[in-house]
């Protein structure tokens, strides 16, 4: 066999494939926008915080100028960085660390600075 045969079968082929990849995909039914938004509105009613981040989203570039909008992020990022948390579960907050005091300079040395 030649290599056009080989090339006319392999594009038979692909025009095959790329027909049935359409037909099923044709096939396939839509998910109702009202049963994804009754999956959200059950999680936000488990959850008030994702609640709250939800309306903070929504509310655009007022967002970070609105002071519950910072609390439910800062929330947020400590469920985020808690060892072992789930959305769920909270975490006993972790220990804060003094802030190192100011040397003679008036600058606050680091025990491991390279710079210095």
């Amino acid at each position: 066999m030649d290599g056009k045969l080989f090339a006319r079968i392999g594009a038979i082929v692909f025009v095959a494939v790329a027909v049935t990849a359409t037909a099923i995909e044709m096939t396939r039914k839509e998910e109702e926008p009202a049963a994804a938004f009754a999956r959200a509105a059950v999680a936000v009613a488990a959850d008030p915080l994702r609640a709250e981040l939800i309306r903070c989203q929504r509310l655009g570039e007022a967002g970070p100028r609105d002071p519950a909008c910072l609390s439910a992020w800062a929330e947020s990022r400590e469920r985020f960085r808690a060892p072992g948390a789930r959305p769920g579960v909270r975490a006993t907050p972790a220990t804060e660390v003094p802030p190192t005091p100011p040397d003679a300079a008036g600058t606050r040395s680091m025990p491991d600075d390279p710079i210095r």
